[in-house]
């Protein structure tokens, strides 16, 4: 699908760059239908998520959606991105990272691979991530919230080419142990996704909650 504008990823002071690959080809079985347009707020979900990837500055964001995912690319079409689909049977985030890769048209020096069932990332945990990725730039970067780690997960562009070889993404982490580094963060929505109903009330009883 076409992109608008000339998208280019968040670049530090040193050079580097970020671009965001946003999946939202899952199909939800276990919610039942499709969480990536579940209203929260005044807004579906995936587009909190994208809301949350440009406000912290990122502006090469291609949005991976499966076959059928002509609403959801509907929702994000007003934001300049590209849009990408996963024609794989099982949709899975490996074939939709993979998906996303072929996408992207710049040379970034790191990928951020965020979930669209993760609406209540902050900004600023994002704009955190891209910038440790200027200081460790060989690094793999995983939010980490009171001992659980999280999404999104930010990678070194040469270590997700990996993907590649391997069949999951914990395999391109698993090859690379030593490149793994927990990042601390105090942002609860790096770990609060939305698998069944309960957890979409909970997100949303969240988000209505004041501070």
């Amino acid at each position: 699908m076409k992109s608008r504008g000339e998208p280019a990823p968040a670049r530090t002071e040193k050079g580097i760059a970020v671009a965001a690959l946003l999946l939202a080809a899952g199909r939800s079985q276990r919610m039942g239908l499709c969480k990536q347009l579940l209203q929260l707020a005044d807004r579906p979900a995936i587009v909190h998520c994208l809301d949350t990837l440009v406000a912290a500055g990122l502006g090469e964001i291609v949005v991976v959606v499966s076959p059928t995912g002509d609403e959801v690319a509907g929702a994000v079409s007003r934001y300049p991105v590209v849009v990408a689909v996963n024609e794989t049977d099982s949709c899975d985030m490996a074939d939709s990272v993979r998906t996303g890769l072929s996408h992207l048209a710049s040379g970034a020096t790191g990928i951020l691979v965020a979930l669209a069932d993760h609406p209540l990332v902050r900004p600023a945990t994002v704009a955190a991530l891209v910038g440790l990725h200027g200081e460790e730039p060989d690094a793999i970067l995983i939010p980490v919230h009171d001992g659980a780690k999280g999404h999104p997960t930010l990678f070194p562009a040469t270590i997700l080419q990996n993907l590649r070889e391997v069949a999951t993404l914990r395999d391109v982490i698993a090859r690379h142990r030593d490149k793994v580094r927990l990042v601390p963060v105090a942002d609860e929505g790096v770990i609060m996704d939305m698998d069944v109903w309960e957890d979409y009330l909970a997100v949303a009883e969240r988000l209505n909650s004041p501070g």
